[in-house]
């Protein structure tokens, strides 16, 4: 059987640093740390969380609280396309929590009163919070804010004591898919955006904004349409923009599943694509290199948000208190359905 002295030898480090590392401290740097988990992950080494929780008089397990529908659930958002870009950073955050010797827990009965949240949350002792992507109205999040539980929260903004957040570089990464298509020749472009209401959709709008001023293009309202993260309302706001607005030569869509509702309704107007008009989609999902034609589309490193939220809140367990925000990096990666600005349509 495995023990934590197996791991030690093949990670190249003591140990202790190995202990450490398992016990939730955030003494351990992160080469070493990215050596025992590749060395846990050959091995299948299973740390024994209850024992390590009971000598330590500690907690070892996290609360992973996520969007919900009206009904309090968090898998039906999940399965809708709008929840595939959180697929990847959920893998992450499992594996790096695993990794660290923790157990996931994620309580899936609604709360009728958000106000006893945290109470039930430090009755099951958890030793932390990480919460995917909460509206603002979530009543969940500011009962964290207002406690000292330890919360990293993912794609929303929240700052105290005991909590901070990780996030994509949302405002950057839509400044990129402007400055790509301005450069390419476009003046009339359009953006399909999904809810006002969350990071996402607020910071991807404003990076839109801004690049547009940058650039001396007046901005039009009347281009910014939203599709609240759904492939059909994509798709009919792109039928009607085309038909109504023959000027734009480019969309960008705030997400990949939305820029396949777009897609859809410009091959349906027989429009092309980049040759009539360019297409950008914002999350470069499995698929969106094997669509007619391949789309560009921004990168955001998903992984790193799940692996950086999990290792910020061992910071937070370990005591630190006011612990930075982090901003990860988003990337453009340009793909065949972006071009030069046809002079008119279908030209």
């Amino acid at each position: 059987m495995t023990t934590s002295r197996d791991i030690a030898r093949i990670a190249h480090v003591s140990q202790s640093t190995v202990s450490r590392m398992l016990s939730g401290s955030a003494q351990v740097s992160p080469k070493a740390r990215a050596r025992i988990m590749e060395a846990i992950a050959q091995t299948g080494y299973e740390p024994d969380v209850a024992a390590q929780s009971l000598v330590n008089k500690v907690s070892r397990t996290i609360t992973l609280t996520l969007f919900s529908d009206p009904g309090g659930l968090a898998f039906p958002v999940i399965a809708q396309p709008q929840g595939y870009y959180y697929l990847k950073i959920l893998a992450s955050l499992e594996r790096e929590i695993v990794a660290s010797g923790y157990d996931l827990l994620l309580p899936s009965r609604p709360f009728k009163q958000f106000s006893t949240y945290v109470q039930s949350m430090k009755k099951r002792k958890v030793a932390g919070v990480i919460m995917m992507a909460p509206k603002p109205a979530d009543e969940r999040l500011q009962v964290l804010l207002d406690s000292d539980l330890p919360t990293v929260l993912i794609d929303a903004y929240g700052k105290g004591a005991h909590t901070t957040y990780v996030a994509a570089d949302n405002l950057s990464g839509c400044k990129q898919a402007v400055e790509h298509l301005v450069q390419l020749g476009h003046r009339r472009v359009a953006l399909l955006i999904g809810s006002l209401i969350d990071l996402s959709g607020t910071e991807r709008l404003l990076g839109f904004q801004r690049a547009l001023t940058q650039a001396g293009i007046a901005l039009d309202e009347h281009l910014i349409l939203q599709a609240n993260w759904d492939i059909d309302e994509a798709y009919r706001a792109t039928l009607s923009l085309l038909d109504e607005r023959t000027e734009v030569t480019a969309i960008i869509a705030a997400s990949d599943p939305m820029a396949i509702g777009a897609l859809r309704a410009i091959h349906e107007r027989n429009l092309r694509i980049p040759e009539d008009i360019s297409l950008i989609g914002f999350d470069d999902s499995d698929i969106s290199g094997y669509l007619p034609p391949p789309l560009t589309t921004i990168r955001p490193d998903r992984d790193r948000v799940g692996k950086l939220a999990m290792q910020t809140l061992l910071a937070l367990i370990g005591g630190e208190q006011h612990v930075p925000p982090i901003t990860v990096p988003t990337h453009l990666i340009i793909r065949e359905s972006t071009g030069p600005a046809a002079t008119r349509r279908g030209v």
